[in-house]
């Protein structure tokens, strides 16, 4: 078990992800991957948020939550004090303005979330509704109110930034009241960038708030830009006391790491997400990555292992590592991603496959790709 940050949480190296369940998952399916990974798989980290599921709609958002909500009543107290319970507030995001709306019952009118004080109240005391608890042991700014490249877009546009951003003091005191208030134990971030950790921390520590704990990323052999583009050194303990811990999402770059989109048989993949939404995560599937999957796979036929029990045993061994996130849609996937933690996995094999970042330099973009991997 690993300890986040400068917080007293414990949690187990792998992460139990949720955003599947009320789109490709269902209530009983959700109960029962719940039952499998902390009771029998050694998991205590549960990560949700107030989006999920993804795809997100008005219809669906916060179905996740209330799916864990339902399991933790029927599982009692002594449950909930057994596990490290996270969810996320949105961002700004003129998409999603349904997000706001759905924080009350009955349904208050649309508007753009923030992540302002009122609007970081409003989400914690729905979530909290939702998940049947009094309080999240982790609460994660889901991506920042500022403008900033994010998900996959390659670099800074000046002409995209906004008036009218939400202070940075706004939000830390936010949730330092919501910490005071025991509402929240612990706070982090997540689709941050070195910049935005970076005020954060000294905002926190100007305000006398307690730093964040976590950053949630999207990270991989892949994507690397946590460790190359300053993140990790924005969130050491040289600085920041206790340092940041990476919570790791996309560690599979969406099921391309595992091989199974390699295959000759398909049948494994008539219902991956990424074939079911053409459009979503396309970055994971630019032909570049492709390529890079094949080169990974193959490193791990030589040494005996699985391509995913490759792909999390280097996840896992980051020295700024504080959880990976797995994430299934079948029980079958779940006890591979699990077992895969279990693994010995020789040191050769995780030096070998770490050095193909010197050829696939951030291989989801492609030349002739933009954002996300979309054409132009």
């Amino acid at each position: 078990y690993m300890q986040l940050g400068s917080s007293d949480l414990k949690v187990s190296i792998a992460c139990l992800g949720t955003m599947t369940w009320g789109v490709q998952n269902n209530e009983s399916e959700a109960f029962e991957q719940l039952d499998y990974a902390v009771k029998q798989g050694g998991i205590n980290f549960i990560d949700t948020a107030e989006l999920y599921p993804v795809p997100s709609t008005a219809e669906t958002m916060g179905r996740t939550e209330e799916y864990i909500g339902r399991w933790l009543a029927r599982e009692g107290p002594e449950m909930r004090k057994k596990i490290v319970l996270t969810s996320k507030v949105s961002g700004y995001s003129t998409m999603r303005k349904y997000l706001v709306a759905n924080r009350k019952v009955p349904k208050q009118a649309e508007a753009t979330p923030r992540l302002s004080r009122e609007h970081i109240f409003e989400a914690v005391d729905a979530s909290l509704r939702r998940l049947q608890t009094d309080y999240l042991d982790l609460y994660q700014l889901h991506w920042p109110d500022r403008y900033t490249p994010n998900f996959g877009e390659l670099g800074y546009d000046r002409s995209k930034e906004r008036d009218g951003d939400i202070p940075f003091e706004e939000t830390v005191q936010a949730v330092g009241d919501l910490i005071k208030a025991g509402k929240i134990r612990h706070w982090g971030l997540s689709n941050e960038n070195a910049y935005g950790v970076t005020m954060m921390v000294q905002t926190a520590l100007r305000l006398g708030v307690p730093p964040p704990v976590s950053i949630q990323n999207d990270f991989s052999l892949a994507d690397r830009r946590f460790w190359t583009d300053g993140v990790a050194e924005a969130c050491s303990p040289h600085a920041v006391p206790g340092g940041i811990s990476l919570l790791a999402y996309g560690a599979l770059c969406g099921g391309t790491l595992s091989g199974k989109y390699h295959k000759d048989d398909k049948s494994d993949v008539e219902q991956a997400r990424h074939v079911l939404y053409d459009d979503f995560q396309p970055r994971y599937r630019s032909e570049r990555v492709m390529a890079m999957a094949g080169d990974h796979i193959e490193i791990a036929k030589k040494y005996n292992v699985s391509p995913t029990e490759l792909a999390y045993a280097w996840a896992a061994s980051r020295e700024y590592m504080g959880s990976v996130i797995i994430g299934a849609t079948s029980m079958k996937q779940l006890k591979e991603n699990i077992a895969a933690f279990e693994k010995e996995i020789p040191a050769e094999a995780i030096e070998e496959v770490d050095k193909l970042h010197l050829q696939y330099e951030r291989p989801y973009f492609d030349p002739g790709l933009c954002r996300m991997g979309r054409k132009f």
